[in-house]
């Protein structure tokens, strides 16, 4: 568990964001925050966002009903051994792909995937981030391609791997919606069934499952 130090500087960081009309907070704020669930990312920037609502952000984030009950466990895990308590704790991976469009590769990622857009930041759009159940990718605008697609293209370099609990459902749901696969639905030799799809700029996401 972070220290008490540590915890209030995030909460400064929150609010000082918002402040800044830092458009990925709004998604968190969002997230975590049910009174806040019903606005758009501009309605939550443009709200009444005090310290107090920050410190409940990260206490909720860490597991914790509200600030008090977070400061709470940080006090009562104090004469813990400072290894227990330094210890990091991974929460998540979020992928970054490199397209040419974020909007366009949001209308992909929504109308084909399934997907859900969590913000879009910039005018035009730089930066973005989808995310299906417990899957985010981000998205980051770059003209260019990042990867040789040549090399890409020959030695399958996946840009994402997501894993799921039975990928034929998946598979055949993004097959009535035409999407592009590179790697039709396989039983791997290890047991797990796999696909891949492409996307618009060439980016190859593995979705495996287990073996049935």
């Amino acid at each position: 568990m972070p220290n008490l130090e540590n915890l209030k500087k995030q909460a400064k960081l929150y609010l000082r964001w918002h402040r800044d009309r830092y458009y990925p907070v709004a998604a968190q704020i969002r997230t975590v925050l049910p009174r806040f669930r019903h606005l758009t990312d501009q309605a939550v920037l443009a709200h009444n966002f005090k310290l107090s609502d920050a410190q409940e952000l990260v206490a909720k984030k860490a597991g914790f009903e509200n600030w008090e009950a977070l400061l709470k466990g940080v006090h009562t895990m104090s004469d813990l051994h400072v290894e227990t308590l330094s210890k990091p704790t991974l929460l998540a991976a979020e992928p970054q792909l490199f397209v040419a469009d974020v909007g366009a590769s949001c209308e992909f990622y929504t109308k084909k995937l399934g997907f859900t857009v969590a913000f879009i930041y910039g005018e035009p759009p730089f930066y973005g981030q989808v995310f299906r159940d417990g899957a985010r990718l981000n998205l980051r605008c770059l003209p260019e391609p990042a990867v040789n697609p040549e090399l890409r293209d020959r030695e399958h370099l996946l840009s994402a791997s997501i894993t799921l609990d039975d990928a034929k459902p998946l598979f055949l749901e993004f097959q009535t919606a035409g999407v592009v696969f590179r790697q039709g639905l396989k039983t791997e030799p290890w047991g797990a069934r796999t696909f891949i799809i492409c996307d618009p700029d060439g980016n190859l996401i593995l979705f495996a499952g287990r073996g049935r």
